[in-house]
């Protein structure tokens, strides 16, 4: 998507890493685990993780994570793979509800900010 619609996955500035709203699709652009909120969210942090080493950094450089979902009863599923990628970084996180997303298959997206520690 990041071709199609002319953004980055990830933007680092300095220290400084923002990904932008990540939705469990595989490399075709096709949804992953369709109805599966836990699926969704592991692709998305699958994704996240990628772009986060791309950009010279990784999972335990996460300060916050954005946890965008359409049901917001199912925020213990994504929460719980969400705590599989920060359990260690410990982010600070945001939960919240949406309508529904450019895709109708997408449970879920994430956003993360991370910072790159000088001393690494």
């Amino acid at each position: 998507m990041e071709e199609i619609v002319g953004f980055s996955r990830a933007v680092r500035v300095g220290p400084y890493i923002s990904v932008g709203g990540t939705a469990p699709v595989d490399a075709q652009g096709n949804t992953v685990g369709i109805g599966d909120v836990f699926a969704q969210t592991t692709q998305c942090f699958e994704i996240i993780k990628a772009a986060l080493e791309q950009a010279g950094s990784g999972i335990r450089d996460i300060v916050r994570t954005r946890v965008i979902l359409t049901d917001i009863d199912t925020w213990k599923e994504a929460i719980k793979a969400r705590k599989t990628y920060c359990i260690d970084a410990r982010p600070v996180d945001t939960i919240m509800a949406v309508t529904r997303f450019v895709n109708p298959e997408w449970l879920v997206e994430i956003e993360v900010d991370a910072v790159v520690c000088e001393d690494e």
